[in-house]
């Protein structure tokens, strides 16, 4: 199964693809999709755009994850614009027909670290631990992307060892 986890951003885009055996995941590809050199808004959006729906051609995945929009009352400019970004990837994915998950960064923190309210660099140091990478990430976008595809993949793997445990009590 190959799940790609998304960090949405005007300027940088991070995504990391994962594709997960069973227990096991491992990283197939991962970066981030620039747009700092265009300058008109819309055009941002359509490199985002284009670039992502090559990555999904390319990789066929089976789930897209990405992170719930946060908004801080002191910024809504901030989150107005992520949003744009955000709707970006799940009309790529509806276009594509790839299911789309969200997960609260409070659960992606906790899924990697057993902590909700775990640092940056905590969820970083744990991502790397997880893939055994021994260099920092090109990123921080990147790394969340693949923090977010590792939590779908642990959701996925609870949610397969709950549907088996259901089926050991009803025999």
């Amino acid at each position: 199964m190959v799940i790609i986890g998304i960090d949405p951003g005007l300027h940088l885009t991070g995504y990391g693809v994962l594709e997960s055996n069973g227990r096991a995941a491992r990283i197939l590809e991962a970066g981030v999709i620039k747009t700092a050199g265009l300058k008109n808004f819309d055009g941002k959006l359509n490199e985002i755009f284009l670039q992502f729906g090559e990555i999904i051609r390319q990789f066929a995945p089976d789930y897209i994850a990405v992170e719930e929009l946060f908004s801080h009352y002191s910024h809504p400019r901030t989150a107005i614009i992520m949003g744009h970004a955000r709707g970006i990837i799940f009309l790529q994915a509806a276009k594509n027909q790839v299911p789309i998950v969200s997960y609260a960064s409070t659960r992606i923190k906790k899924s990697l670290t057993g902590n909700g309210r775990a640092s940056k660099s905590q969820v970083q140091k744990m991502v790397r631990s997880t893939f055994k990478l021994k260099e920092q990430f090109y990123s921080a976008d990147t790394a969340d992307a693949l923090a977010v595809a590792l939590c779908h993949h642990n959701a996925l793997l609870g949610a397969s060892a709950a549907s088996a445990k259901g089926r050991r009590k009803s025999r």
